[in-house]
């Protein structure tokens, strides 16, 4: 499987410590070979000698919307419509409350059940700060569409399931949006860089997610957000920053939004990061979303299919269907057991890295630039080795840690 692989010649272009088994690129992926020289050359060149001349010199001002124009690639997303910016979290916030205030007076904010927790605590602050009568309405995947109706002003769903790995019909639902007037604001942490997502062409209305995930951005990688252009100037961001405004350099006493995607910009953009995340998406420029979708997609099922032939009876039960087309799930999986967290951590002493998802989850992520074929297959009789000597019950896996 991994000779006939068409993606196998990206393994090389990442930093993995030899030995090491990698099934958490869900959570935080690899380091690119040339990313310390990327850092190297912001901090010891363009900060180091060129100072502040560098906004100018090496473009550091443009950085936000040059990434995200490449960025956008791996999402479907035309030029001029994605801005790294900030954090997934504030994002969610901007556009949400962006998205409120232009849909007045409807009030109604769908949310998925099964979506990542931050979300929905974001739209409970937003229903907070605005001190004014919104509901939040909560629903299961499988109802969104139903759930769609004229009051509803945005819905916020996570495309890929944090636990499951399952993604949503992106497409169907943003049809059924657009017919009641609703909008969309899709959260593609878990999918962006994995799935071909098609934001343009599936009709989406706006997007965030993160730089530290399959795009290999590094830890507290700047986040992107997404607007689609017929949306942009309708759209006005609630904080109102300096980068966002029109004429920044000119320090006018009130504000006024930039045109275009600028105007969701906020304080001024970590450079550093910014060149680290440009630096991870040049390893993925000659690659396209639908190849690493359908490697993926290989690289769940097979593992699925191992930890059944080789795991039986072992008490590890799959979060999900066993079947799933390609884009249909993302690029993890969860098998809950009662010594959920105990089998983690005897995993990591084998040098094995999943991560724990309370109350009894194991989730395994395959990330397709760099995992390989083989490495199921050794992670899998890891598993079985743990499972058979109950090496989940040593007293040094009982502790749970801060991060887990």
């Amino acid at each position: 499987m991994d000779a006939a692989d068409p993606l196998a010649r990206l393994r090389g272009r990442f930093s993995l410590p030899p030995g090491l088994i990698y099934l958490d690129g869900n959570s935080l992926g690899a380091r690119s070979n040339t990313a310390t020289e990327a850092a190297r050359r912001v901090v010891e060149e363009e900060w180091g000698r060129g100072l502040i001349r560098s906004w100018t010199q090496a473009d550091w001002i443009d950085a936000p919307v040059r990434v995200g124009d490449a960025l956008g690639r791996l999402i479907g997303a035309a030029e001029g419509q994605v801005l790294v910016t900030d954090s997934t979290t504030a994002n969610i916030f901007k556009l949400l409350v962006a998205a409120l205030n232009h849909q007045a007076p409807r009030g109604v904010v769908l949310l998925e059940g099964e979506n990542f927790p931050a979300d929905n605590y974001i739209a409970q602050g937003v229903e907070f700060a605005l001190a004014r009568g919104l509901e939040l309405r909560v629903v299961p995947g499988a109802q969104l569409v139903d759930a769609l109706d004229e009051s509803v002003a945005v819905l916020l769903a996570s495309h890929v399931n944090y636990r499951t790995g399952l993604s949503l019909d992106m497409a169907r639902i943003n049809r059924r949006a657009a017919e009641v007037g609703a909008l969309t604001l899709w959260d593609l942490a878990h999918s962006a860089g994995l799935l071909d997502v098609r934001l343009d062409a599936s009709g989406a209305d706006m997007a965030v997610g993160c730089g530290y995930k399959y795009l290999n951005g590094g830890p507290g990688a700047p986040a992107f957000l997404y607007v689609a252009e017929r949306h942009q100037a309708a759209l006005r961001s609630p904080l109102f920053g300096w980068m966002g405004h029109a004429r920044p350099f000119e320090f006018g006493a009130d504000y006024e939004p930039a045109p275009g995607i600028r105007r969701f910009a906020c304080g001024t953009p970590g450079v550093v990061g910014l060149a680290v995340l440009e630096d991870a998406l040049e390893q993925l420029a000659d690659v396209s979303p639908v190849d690493l979708q359908a490697k993926a997609s290989k690289l769940t099922r097979t593992f699925i299919e191992l930890v059944h032939s080789r795991c039986p009876d072992a008490g590890m039960t799959l979060l999900g269907p066993v079947e799933a087309a390609a884009g249909e799930r993302g690029g993890h999986v969860t098998f809950t057991h009662p010594e959920g967290y105990g089998i983690v951590q005897a995993l990591i002493a084998r040098e094995v890295i999943p991560d724990f998802r309370s109350p009894e989850g194991v989730r395994f992520g395959f990330a397709p630039a760099y995992l390989r074929f083989v490495d199921l297959w050794e992670a899998v009789e890891h598993l079985r080795s743990v499972l058979a000597g109950r090496e989940y019950a040593d007293a040094r896996y009982r502790e749970r840690a801060r991060v887990t």
